[in-house]
C-alpha cells in the first residue's frame, strides 16, 4: 500500500518502512507525526481525494532533525566591482513512515 502526501508545498509518495526528507517540522526527535493531508491511498483499488482522502492518515516517526549542505549564491556584476557571496542552509526533518490508514 502507498500514498501520496503533501507537506511544506510539495507532494510525496511514501509507503510502510520509507525514509523521507521532508521542510522542517516543529516536532522533536522520536515523536510520532500524523499527516491528514492524503491526496491519495494506493493499493488493489485507489482512492482519490478531492482535494483530499477523507479519514486517510499517514502517520510517521521522527528520526532526526538537521541541516542539508550549504548552498553558496555569488553575485555578480561586470565593470562596477560589485560582488556578493551567500550561502544558505535549509533546515530538513528526517521521517520514518510507520502506517498508511485510510
Amino acid at each position: 500500500m502507498y500514498a501520496i502526501i503533501e507537506t511544506g508545498g510539495k507532494q510525496i509518495k511514501v509507503a510502510a518502512g520509507d525514509v523521507i526528507y521532508v521542510e522542517k517540522l516543529d516536532v522533536t526527535e522520536g515523536d510520532e507525526y500524523v499527516f491528514d493531508k492524503v491526496l491519495l491511498v494506493g493499493g488493489k483499488k485507489a482512492k482519490v481525494g478531492t482535494p483530499y482522502v477523507k479519514g486517510a492518515t499517514v502517520s510517521a516517526k521522527v528520526v532526526k532533525q538537521g541541516l542539508n549542505r550549504k548552498i553558496k549564491v555569488f553575485t555578480y556584476k561586470s565593470k562596477t566591482n560589485q560582488k556578493r557571496m551567500l550561502g544558505h542552509r535549509q533546515p530538513y526533518t528526517c521521517l520514518e513512515i510507520v502506517e498508511i490508514k485510510g
